[in-house]
């Protein structure tokens, strides 16, 4: 059992060092990007490609990822929820990234703590932050699926 456990322990590094291979060739600053691994940006890299006529703006990736503020506002009370729909992959990627970054990024702590004074629970912190994080990798993915879009039209 300990040797199939070092085989299947190797084969998994392989096929990590082949997606990172394939990442570094199509979107290397995605992996330069802190907290997104190989895992995370295949999943973005993945929703943004399956879905290029929806990828318009950053707005509209955020929706495609499931990040987008939704108004949740009743009576004197404006806040905003997190959105159940978009894709469930991408959406896990961001939170991934977010998690990430507020365990080891100072400035997302910061952010985290002045958000968490000004009264807003830790769900809306995250949801924020997933925003904030599609914001931030829009450009890098439309940028690595440009080539690919321009090809697949000429073809």
């Amino acid at each position: 059992m300990a040797s199939r456990i070092l085989t299947l322990t190797e084969e998994i590094r392989a096929h990590e060092r082949a997606l990172t291979d394939i990442i570094t060739d199509c979107a290397p600053r995605l992996l330069k990007r802190h907290g997104v691994g190989p895992d995370t940006a295949a999943s973005l890299l993945i929703t943004a490609g399956d879905n290029p006529e929806r990828l318009t703006s950053e707005a509209a990736f955020a929706a495609l990822c499931g990040v987008n503020p939704i108004e949740a506002s009743s009576g004197k009370t404006t806040r905003h929820r997190l959105n159940r729909g978009g894709d469930r992959r991408s959406n896990s990627a961001l939170y991934t990234v977010v998690l990430t970054s507020l365990g080891r990024d100072q400035r997302t702590r910061d952010y985290a703590e002045r958000r968490t004074t000004e009264g807003k629970s830790k769900k809306e912190i995250i949801r924020c932050l997933k925003r904030y994080v599609a914001r931030e990798v829009f450009p890098i993915i439309t940028e690595a699926l440009s080539p690919a879009q321009t090809s697949s039209s000429t073809a």
